[in-house]
């Protein structure tokens, strides 16, 4: 890796929940020089967490990694930081759409990573919520991913499989590729 090329960082961030914590966390990426490059923000209970990929040369890398301790202290946060390589395309990899719905149980989305991993199918993209049903407060689960389909896999078995396993476990989905 030289010097000149731009390199990768991704931090995780979580604190409790306040006004201008985004503020104040991404001017301290923007001052050391990083530009950030992807980014996952949400609200979990009363903490507030965040994934942040960030790209600059190797010297705004260093000058970001020195600061994150500080900054730790200063925004009380817990931070976590790695550096990473560009993420290369996988070859012929399919993007799907995948979307569960059902009434809230353990053991949902470890049935559903665990059916796709046997498959050799990766998850791109994972994210779940609880919410109580319309009318019945029934408490409910969704899954909403995005997951990258060998080009050599048959859509046609895996949805077939996909489908037996949520008729098996009472769950609602669909399947789809992304336009």
């Amino acid at each position: 890796m030289t010097q000149d090329r731009e390199q990768q960082l991704v931090i995780s961030a979580i604190g409790e929940d306040r006004p201008q914590l985004v503020s104040q966390l991404t001017a301290a990426i923007s001052d050391c020089g990083a530009n950030i490059m992807d980014s996952r923000m949400t609200l979990l209970g009363g903490e507030f967490a965040v994934l942040i990929l960030v790209s600059a040369p190797w010297n705004a890398i260093v000058k970001l990694e020195s600061a994150l301790p500080g900054l730790e202290q200063e925004l009380e946060l817990t931070l976590i930081s790695k550096r990473t390589d560009v993420k290369t395309p996988q070859p012929r990899a399919l993007p799907y759409h995948v979307e569960v719905i059902s009434v809230d149980h353990p053991g949902i989305v470890n049935q559903i990573a665990g059916f796709f991993s046997e498959q050799g199918v990766g998850i791109q993209e994972l994210d779940t919520s609880r919410y109580m049903a319309a009318h019945t407060a029934v408490p409910m689960f969704s899954i909403d991913m995005t997951i990258k389909i060998p080009s050599d896999l048959s859509i046609n078995s895996l949805r077939e499989r996909f489908f037996m396993l949520c008729d098996e476990q009472n769950l609602d989905a669909i399947i789809e590729p992304i336009k």
